[in-house]
């Protein structure tokens, strides 16, 4: 098995209805660019439809596609992970199968490559078919997350990109649970060069980034390159453990100087205050240890069940393994070798 120019790695999760035109689109994006020498690698996450019969057919029709099945939903970054560790190109597109971002820009985004870069990110101009409030909301997360994070995660980028087989290696070596891989692959560093453009609506289907997983993706995306939290945290107990101090002295004041009137209100104000901020203390606590936790089991990031090559069952280890050999150039071999 040998390498090729070009992997595009697409997670999937019931995407029955976006994936005949994904599968159009990109492989038109592909041949355009790479000639023959690509692979599309369409990683099912446990969908409920029929995504995985759909990817099943086109692995049987297309020798360019190989299909990737999990044992179960294991989620958009984990099942992109997957993808990443088992595809064999020298470049690698990452995109999402709703078509959002456009295939088409394949060939303009390798040309920047082609100029020096190392990364080209997708950065959003306009997000076309989202409502007010995730505008809104995804503009402040990402200005609030460069504020609280160390690394220069550039704002407005989704995962949306095309990296060198370098970077991948340096990303395929982190061994954490919890992905946020666009802040991943910032913090790797190299040359990372923004490619402007304005995102689609949806093709099909619904939205796999509901509130809840926003706000979870959120957290990762926070926890994941910044203690500043903790510090808050830290924080928050000294000023009000000020407070305190400073009630402390008005008591007494008032108990040596004045006549003293029992306040229920102000003394179940100050109880209510202390106890949110404790509460607020040892959830952002609770948060980092129930990470450590996780990544302290060491179990495996994701479990594939199947892995069909034109047709072909194959297994991760020998995908893996004959991915290995195909390399021979140092700059593309991964970091622990």
């Amino acid at each position: 098995m040998n390498s090729v120019g070009l992997s595009a790695v697409v997670p999937c999760y019931n995407e029955e209805a976006s994936l005949p035109e994904l599968y159009r689109r990109l492989t038109d994006a592909c041949r355009l660019a790479m000639g023959d020498n690509y692979e599309i690698v369409l990683v099912d996450d446990g969908s409920m439809d029929a995504t995985w019969g759909m990817i099943h057919s086109l692995s049987i029709e297309d020798d360019h596609i190989v299909a990737v099945k999990l044992a179960r939903n294991h989620g958009h970054q984990i099942a992109l992970s997957s993808g990443l560790e088992i595809c064999r190109g020298d470049r690698i597109l990452v995109i999402d199968a709703d078509l959002q971002d456009p295939p088409e820009l394949l060939q303009p985004m390798l040309k920047v490559m082609e100029d020096g870069a190392d990364v080209v990110y997708g950065q959003r101009t306009e997000r076309k078919g989202d409502i007010w409030f995730k505008r809104i909301t995804a503009a402040a997360f990402y200005r609030l997350l460069d504020r609280l994070v160390e690394t220069d995660i550039p704002k407005d980028t989704g995962d949306f990109r095309l990296m060198n087989r370098k970077v991948l290696s340096v990303l395929l070596d982190m061994p954490e649970r919890h992905r946020y891989i666009r802040g991943m692959v910032a913090w790797a560093g190299f040359n990372q060069v923004a490619f402007p453009y304005a995102r689609d609506e949806r093709f099909a289907g619904e939205t796999k980034y509901p509130l809840k997983r926003m706000l979870s993706l959120s957290a990762d995306a926070i926890t994941g390159f910044s203690v500043r939290p903790l510090k808050l945290a830290s924080y928050l107990g000294f000023i009000f453990g000020a407070i305190a101090a400073m009630m402390i002295f008005y008591t007494i004041g008032q108990w040596l100087f004045f006549e003293t009137v029992s306040g229920w209100t102000s003394l179940i104000t100050v109880v209510l205050v202390l106890s949110s901020v404790q509460l607020l203390v040892l959830g952002v606590i609770g948060e980092y240890l129930g990470r450590l936790f996780i990544e302290s089991k060491q179990r495996p990031m994701f479990i594939i069940d199947r892995v069909v090559v034109g047709g072909v069952e194959s297994s991760y280890s020998a995908r893996i393994e004959d991915r290995d050999a195909a390399k021979s150039d140092p700059l593309t071999k991964r970091a622990a070798e």
